[in-house]
């Protein structure tokens, strides 16, 4: 396993020079209990946890903390996936069952927002894996990480599926009376079937809904990225239509959509899937990705433009209200064929 070449960049794509830590630095750790049976841990002492977003990417925010890789939401469309093979780890199984923790990562948040260099950026939390997934429920480090960004009165934001996140009500409430804070869940489609094949590590997507419901209750504004619309699967209008309806009921303050994209690594991984359980499906697919990662443009624009009108129907606020109010949106690169830009990815 190549632990030399784990960077800050790589978690974004791309290798940099100086590692994050060492192989001496790796516990390896296996536990007996039905949750994690059959996953391993590697423990690390990272040596940074603020990781710049490469300068090439549109993302409306320049910084991230991740304190997990890989990750046990199996979700088979997940574009991270790629980024377990700068450890010599496969993009499937691998990605699922083999999982680094940055034991050390509140630690080392505290003392890098102590720098005089640190200019109090907005940190993005959940935009690689989910810093919920079912090992946060074990390493608890999410709590040390809050803590470290309210005391700076550090903005930050959440993108997560993770039920888990109602753990740290308490902190996120207090958070948000001194900076700002923005929480996003991402529930793509209702379908049970559906989540238990292609999200088979992530809670329901109704007790997702839950968290939404619950965190506005408490005053905190909740936006649901409605990620991803699956091609042929959960695109129909009637579906569209049960999902933006739960959303609102649930008193979500926005929601954005994103069309599935299917990045290498991801979608070797999510093609073997689709063969396995709509093999029907796989030509249509081949053909609707053939340019690239993304589906068509006028697909894209479609989805969006249904999702919008059923928003505004069931009178959920603008698309992106949800975000942290100090990250300002990304400014959208011009089509080169002067058609609308590819939409962002966060998933």
């Amino acid at each position: 396993m190549r632990w030399d070449n784990l960077t800050d960049e790589s978690e974004h794509g791309r290798a940099a020079d100086t590692a994050l830590f060492g192989a001496d630095a790796v516990t390896t750790r296996t536990f007996d209990s039905p949750e994690f049976r059959g996953i391993t841990f590697h423990e690390v002492r990272a040596r940074s946890v603020l990781n710049r977003v490469p300068g090439a990417s549109r993302m409306p925010f320049e910084w991230t903390v991740n304190p997990y890789r890989g990750c046990t939401h199996a979700c088979v469309y997940c574009f991270a996936r790629k980024t377990h093979s700068y450890l010599d780890l496969d993009t499937g199984i691998g990605f699922d069952t083999q999982i680094v923790v940055k034991v050390n990562a509140p630690e080392v948040l505290r003392r890098q927002l102590a720098s005089r260099r640190w200019q109090g950026d907005h940190v993005a939390m959940g935009t690689n894996v989910d810093c919920y997934q079912r090992a946060e429920g074990r390493y608890r480090l999410m709590p040390g990480i809050i803590s470290a960004l309210t005391d700076h009165a550090n903005p930050f934001s959440i993108l997560t599926k993770g039920t888990l996140i109602l753990r740290d009500l308490e902190l996120l409430v207090r958070a948000a009376e001194v900076t700002d804070v923005g929480i996003s869940v991402s529930v793509g489609f209702l379908d049970t079937e559906l989540w238990r094949t292609v999200e088979p590590g992530t809670p329901a997507p109704e007790r997702r809904l839950d968290v939404v419901r619950n965190l506005g209750e408490h005053g905190i504004g909740c936006g649901v990225l409605m990620a991803p619309v699956i091609p042929f699967l959960s695109d129909d209008p009637a579906r569209l239509r049960e999902t933006v309806r739960a959303i609102a009921a649930a008193g979500a303050t926005s929601v954005t959509p994103l069309v599935l994209h299917l990045r290498p690594g991801a979608r070797e991984w999510f093609m073997a899937w689709l063969g396995q359980h709509h093999p029907h499906l796989v030509r249509r697919y081949e053909r609707l990705y053939a340019e690239g990662s993304y589906a068509p443009r006028w697909y894209q624009r479609r989805i969006t433009r249904q999702v919008h009108e059923l928003a505004q129907e069931y009178g959920i606020g603008p698309t992106r209200a949800g975000l942290a109010r100090r990250i300002r949106p990304a400014e959208p690169a011009p089509a080169p064929d002067g058609s609308e830009p590819v939409q962002l990815s966060l998933l």
